[in-house]
This record gives structure tokens, sequence and C-alpha cells, in this order.
């Protein structure tokens, strides 16, 4: 199981950041005719989270590669031997493959309005069917989702750590685009917040 583990996270990753992230980011782009990645490079909050966000994707992705490639270091991530066994990782794949599934179909739910970031220059229409009928964040959703896989799989200080952090950023980030899309959207956001739980 071992090996299963430290052969798929890597490719798991690469995927779901290609399909997620990338991909989605090529077909939008062509839609709209702008790159839907607005985070800014600024010192400004968005700014700084975004940052910090994809600083911990690039730490995480570094991580699969190193337990993948370096078996021998994984005592260096201080494993967490009371989650280590069978039942826990098939939890974690379990989490994984839902969070990959989720988070496109999420995508797909948002069409030409999905973005990285905060779009301040041009108004998106507000998305609230599909998985945005019972989640206001369902892609947030799917990277939490992801972040625990992560943990349940190689349960270690490390992806514990990733999971916290992520957690973090993410709870702020949606702060920050909830304030803009009230700002946006107004007494149409507000009555969808009204039915519509932050995450699920």
């Amino acid at each position: 199981m071992q090996n299963i583990v430290q052969f798929i996270l890597p490719i798991y990753f690469v995927i779901y950041f290609g399909i997620a992230f990338v991909l989605k980011s090529i077909i939008v782009a062509k839609r709209i005719g702008k790159n839907p990645n607005v985070l800014p490079k600024d010192d400004s909050a968005y700014g700084l989270i975004g940052f910090y966000f994809k600083l911990l994707l690039i730490i995480i992705f570094v991580y699969t590669i190193i337990y993948a490639f370096f078996p021998k270091g994984q005592e260096y991530f201080f494993p967490i031997e009371q989650f280590n066994n069978l039942i826990v990782k098939y939890m974690g794949f379990s989490f994984l493959l839902i969070s990959l599934v989720w988070t496109i179909v999420a995508q797909n739910n948002m069409k030409n309005s999905w973005r990285i970031g905060i779009d301040t220059e041009t108004r998106t229409e507000l998305v609230t069917h599909g998985l945005f009928s019972i989640s206001r964040n369902p892609i947030f959703f799917g990277m939490i989702l992801s972040l625990i896989g992560l943990f349940l799989t190689t349960p270690n200080a490390w992806t514990f750590l990733f999971l916290i952090l992520g957690y973090v950023l993410i709870q702020i980030q949606i702060r920050l685009e909830e304030d803009f899309l009230t700002q946006q959207h107004g007494q149409k956001y507000v009555e969808y917040k009204q039915k519509v739980r932050r995450l699920i």
C-alpha cells in the first residue's frame, strides 16, 4: 500500500492542478479573451493571501515528490502512527477522488465566471445553481477535501500543517471574496448568503 501511495500522490496532484487550474484557465481565457488568474502581485490583502496560497501549493507538490522518491526520508515528516492504517488511507483516497470530481463539477457550474482571485475589472454573473445551490464556495470546499485526503493518505506533522494553513488561507480568501461579491451584487448576494451555507 505504501508504494501505491508514493506513486499515486504526485500523479494525483499533477492531474488535480492541471485540470482544475491550468486547463480551466486556458479554456476560460479563450472564452473571455483575458487571463482568469487575477491574483494581484502587490502587498494588499488579496495579493498576500494569493502569494502564500501559491507558495503552499508549491510546497505541497514538492512534498509529494520527496515522499515518492525518497522513502527513507519519510521519518523526518514525523509520521502520526495512530492514523497509519489501511482504513484511514482508503478514506484519504476517497477524499482525493471526491475532491477532484467535486472541483471539476463546481468549475463547470461557474462557466465563464470562474476566476483565480477577485476580478475587480469585469462584472461576472452570480452563480447559484448546481453545487452552488448547496455551497457558496464549492471549489474551496473541494480544495479542503483534497488537503484532508492528503493528510489521511500520508498522516504526518507536515500534512497536518498543510491542512491547517490551507484551511486558514481559504477561510480568509472566502471572506475577502464575499465582501467583494456583496459590493458587486448587493441584495441579491445577501439573500443568497442567507439561503446557502458558506461551505456545506
